[in-house]
C-alpha cells in the first residue's frame, strides 16, 4: 500500500533528541504512527531503552530479529621488560622477520631471542620451523604446545621481509588473536625477535598498533547467530617495547579507536530490518548521551529537514515507510579556545534497492545493500573515539542525511527534478545514484555551521571499486594542503587511500538541458563525475575533501564489514587539534 509523506505523525518523544546535550540523558524510545486510512493506524516501536554502552536497536523487527546483548571480555593490556624465559600464560608469540628466522650451518638460530628460546625448548622451535617449512612469510604462523614450560605454547608470528608500518604490526596483532582463538587462550604475550632496531617513537606506535590488531582480530560480531561467541582472551603483555606513561597513554588510544571500529564494523553488519533510520539515529544520540560533556545531538525530522529546504535528501527518502532521520552531533571541548572547525559528512542510506533504477542482475550487490551507510559509520565511530579521547581546541560536527532509498507510489521517479536547499536543481536521470542527493543536502548543511574543512565520506561508486579494488579508497579534493593531512593520517592508521583526479572537463556530461545538473553521467569515469557532483554543493572557502569508501568498507571473503575510515578520521583530526 502506498503512502504519502504527509501521513507521518511523529511521537511527541522525538522532539527530545533536538535540544542538545542536557536532553540526551533522557531520552529512552521514540515511535512513529503511519496513518493507513482513516481511524487505522499501525504502531511500531523503533528502540528499546537505550543502554550502556550500547543501545539496544528494536525491540520487534521484520522477521522478529533482535542482536543479542553480548558483552565482550575487556583484554587487559600491560607493557613490559622482561625475559622471555620468564614468562607464563598460554601463548608466547614472537613476531620475526624471514631475516630473523636465518639460521648458521648447523641450523641453529641466529637472532638472540630464537636463540635462547630454541635452547630452553632443547632446538625444537629450529626442527619445527624447517619441518614445517616456516621462513617468516607474511601471514603465515606456527604454534608449538610446550606443556612442561612456563608458557604452554610459542608461537612465531611471520611479518614477513621487513616490518615497519603500522599495518604490519596491526597484522601481527591480528595473527596473534587468531591463534589465541584457536587454542581458546586466557593469555597471551608479544614479543618482536628484533626490535633493538626501532626508535622510541617507533616503539610507541608499534605497540599501539600491535594493540590495536589484537583487539579487532580477537572480534567477532555474533549477535545474530543462534548460539553466540564469546572469546575468551582477556590479557596480553607486549614485551620489548619500552614501558611508562607515554607507552600506556598509546594503549589507551588504541583501545579507544579499536572500540570505535568495532561499534562502526556492528553498525555495517546490521541488517536493515534492524537498522533502520531510526535506529541510526538512536545510535547517534547514544554516543552523545555518553560523552555528554563534550557531544551534543540534534536529530532533525522529516518535516524539519523540509523547512530548510532539502528537497534533494527528501526526495531519496520519500519512497520509504521508515522516516529519515538527519543527525548532527556537535564535539566541542569542555574548556579552552576553539582554533580549528571540522565537519565529517556520512552517507547514511540504511539500505539501497535502487529505486526505480532497481538493482539487478549480477555484481549488483543488492544484498548487501546494508552496506550503504557505511560512511555513516565511519563518521560516527569517529565522534565515539573522539568523545573518549576528548582532544583541545578542535570542533567538530557529525552529519548524517539518513534514510532508504526505496520503491513506492510516492518515491522519486526518473526524470524527475528536485531542488536542494542551495537552490540548485537536478534532474533525476538515475534513481540508483541517490548518494549523491543526499549528500548535497548535508554537505550544504555543513558549510552552514561555519566549518574550516569538511571530509565526506561516502559508499558512492561502484566506478571506484573497479578503479582501486577492493581495499583502496578514492580520495578527490581540490586542496593539497587537505590531501597531505589526510594522507599523513593514513600513514598512522595503516589504511589505504589514493588520491584520484578531479577533472573539471568531465562535468561536461552531467549537464541537463531542462535543470541544473544530472545526477549521474556515462559510465566512464563515474568516480570523479560523482565527485564532480558533490563539489557543487560545497562553499568555494570550505577545504572539502570526497573519500569514496564503496570497495573497502567490506571484507567480501568474510561477508563482514571492516570499520575503514574511523582510524584516519579520528587521526586526522588529532592532527587539526593544539
Amino acid at each position: 500500500m502506498s503512502m504519502h509523506p504527509s501521513a507521518l505523525a511523529f511521537s511527541p518523544l522525538l522532539p527530545t533528541l533536538q535540544n542538545g546535550r542536557h536532553h540526551c540523558r533522557s531520552f529512552t524510545y521514540f515511535s512513529f504512527r503511519v496513518l493507513l486510512s482513516p481511524g487505522l493506524c499501525f504502531h511500531q516501536l523503533i528502540s528499546a531503552p537505550l543502554c550502556s554502552p550500547r543501545a539496544k536497536f528494536m525491540a520487534h523487527t521484520l522477521g522478529l530479529t533482535q542482536a543479542a546483548n553480548i558483552q565482550h571480555p575487556k583484554i587487559s593490556f600491560a607493557a613490559k621488560e622482561i625475559d622471555v624465559a620468564e614468562w607464563k600464560g598460554d601463548i608466547l608469540a614472537v613476531g620475526v622477520t624471514e631475516k630473523d628466522m636465518s639460521k648458521d650451518e648447523n641450523s641453529k638460530f641466529q637472532n638472540s631471542i630464537l636463540k635462547k628460546l630454541d635452547g630452553l625448548l632443547g632446538c625444537m622451535l629450529a626442527e619445527a620451523s624447517s619441518e614445517e617449512d616456516f621462513t617468516g612469510k607474511a601471514g603465515k604462523y606456527m604454534v608449538l604446545r610446550l606443556p612442561s614450560c612456563g608458557s604452554k605454547r610459542v608461537g612465531l608470528i611471520g611479518l614477513g621481509k621487513t616490518a615497519s608500518s603500522p599495518a604490519s604490526f596491526q597484522r601481527l596483532g591480528e595473527a596473534v588473536a587468531a591463534a589465541a582463538k584457536t587454542v581458546q587462550a586466557n593469555s597471551v604475550a608479544i614479543v618482536l625477535a628484533s626490535s633493538e632496531c626501532l626508535s622510541n617513537e617507533s616503539k610507541l606506535s608499534t605497540a599501539s598498533a600491535i594493540a590495536s590488531g589484537t583487539v579487532l582480530g580477537i572480534y567477532e560480531d555474533s549477535r545474530y547467530k543462534s548460539e553466540p561467541r564469546k572469546p575468551k582472551l582477556n590479557s596480553v603483555d607486549i614485551i620489548g617495547l619500552g614501558t611508562g606513561p607515554e607507552l600506556e597513554k598509546k594503549l589507551k588510544y588504541a583501545e579507544n579507536v579499536s572500540s570505535a571500529i568495532i561499534f562502526g564494523r556492528e553498525l555495517v553488519n546490521s541488517p536493515a530490518n534492524v537498522l533502520t533510520p531510526a535506529a541510526l539515529a538512536a545510535e547517534a544520540s547514544n554516543i552523545a548521551s555518553l560523552y555528554s560533556d563534550v557531544l551534543s545531538a540534534n536529530i532533525l525530522s522529516a518535516e524539519q529537514c523540509k523547512e530548510l529546504k532539502m528537497g534533494s535528501y527528501l526526495g531519496v527518502a520519500a519512497a520509504s515507510a521508515n522516516p529519515p532521520h538527519f543527525i548532527h552531533l556537535c564535539y566541542k571541548p569542555s574548556s579552552g579556545p576553539i582554533k580549528t572547525k571540522l565537519a565529517l559528512v556520512g552517507k547514511g542510506l540504511t539500505f539501497d534497492s535502487g529505486g526505480y533504477n532497481i538493482k539487478t542482475g549480477a555484481g549488483c550487490s543488492i544484498d548487501i545493500m546494508k552496506t550503504d551507510m557505511g560512511g555513516s559509520a565511519a563518521v560516527l565511530g569517529a565522534a565515539k573515539a573522539l568523545g573518549q579521547i576528548k582532544p583541545p581546541g578542535v570542533e567538530v560536527h557529525f552529519i548524517v542525511a539518513s534514510c532508504e532509498n526505496m520503491i513506492s507510489g510516492t518515491g522519486m521517479r526518473p526524470g524527475d527534478i528536485i531542488t536542494a536547499s542551495n537552490g540548485m536543481t537536478i534532474e533525476v536521470n538515475n534513481t540508483d545514484a541517490e548518494g549523491r542527493l543526499t549528500l548535497a543536502d548535508a554537505l550544504v548543511y555543513a558549510c552552514n555551521q561555519g566549518v574550516d574543512k569538511i571530509v565526506d565520506l561516502a559508499t558512492l561508486t561502484g566506478a571506484c571499486i573497479v578503479a582501486l579494488g577492493p581495499s583502496i579508497a578514492g580520495v578527490f579534493t581540490p586542496s593539497d594542503d587537505l590531501a597531505k593531512e589526510v594522507f599523513e593520517a593514513s600513514e598512522v592508521s595503516g589504511e589505504k587511500f589514493w588520491r584520484m583526479p578531479l577533472e573539471e572537463s568531465y562535468w561536461e556530461s552531467m549537464k541537463s538541458g531542462v535543470a541544473d545538473m544530472v545526477n549521474t553521467g556515462g559510465r566512464q569515469g563515474g568516480a570523479i563525475t560523482a565527485a564532480l557532483f558533490l563539489k557543487q554543493f560545497v562553499d568555494e572557502k570550505v577545504q572539502w575533501m570526497h573519500i569514496d569508501l564503496a570497495g573497502p568498507v567490506w571484507n567480501d571473503k568474510k561477508r563482514v564489514a571492516t570499520g575503514f575510515g574511523i582510524a584516519t578520521m579520528v587521526e586526522w583530526v588529532l592532527k587539526n587539534s593544539s
